[in-house]
């Protein structure tokens, strides 16, 4: 059975559901259909909690474990909802030599979540991301689409105050 990943209920709605129902519907004697369903289910509930996948799997009639092992496998599907302020941790090599670690650590003691969980209000998110192409700006990190860089944890209530 599929575990819950996030700590927040999860609340979609009637017209999401009816949605989703209309293009599994489209998808459903299509060989291969699980992977534009799940494209398209995180489009309308912006991540794939697991009330969604069991949707999709019955109504794909699949195993529940198959439409999990997909939504798993890719890393541009996301289990847990994103904040208002996606906050992402560059990881690569350039970073983390660079403490991109330490900033995970500074952002999880202040915001109170760990990579790949959003705060009770939905206010923010956080990632840990493989590389964001600034290995130059090392350790970096992103907010929605704004660019941090050369970063040290004594910065994060600064860039976290910008959005409160």
């Amino acid at each position: 059975m599929l575990k819950n990943i996030s700590t927040i209920p999860f609340n979609g709605t009637e017209q999401q559901r009816t949605k989703l129902m209309e293009v599994i519907e489209s998808h459903k004697d299509d060989p291969g259909a699980i992977m534009p369903v799940l494209q398209q289910a995180q489009e309308i509930y912006g991540y794939l909690p697991k009330e969604v996948q069991i949707m999709i799997a019955e109504g794909l009639n699949v195993p529940v474990e198959e439409v999990y092992g997909v939504s798993t496998f890719y890393s541009q599907f996301s289990l847990t909802p994103k904040g208002k302020y996606n906050i992402s941790v560059c990881l690569g090599t350039a970073c983390y030599v660079k403490g991109a670690g330490k900033l995970i650590d500074e952002i999880t003691d202040r915001l109170g979540i760990g990579p790949e969980e959003c705060t009770e209000d939905g206010k923010f998110s956080l990632t840990a991301c493989r590389c964001i192409g600034a290995c130059g700006l090392a350790p970096v990190l992103t907010v929605n689409d704004e660019v941090y860089g050369r970063l040290e944890p004594e910065d994060i209530p600064e860039i976290l105050a910008k959005y409160n």
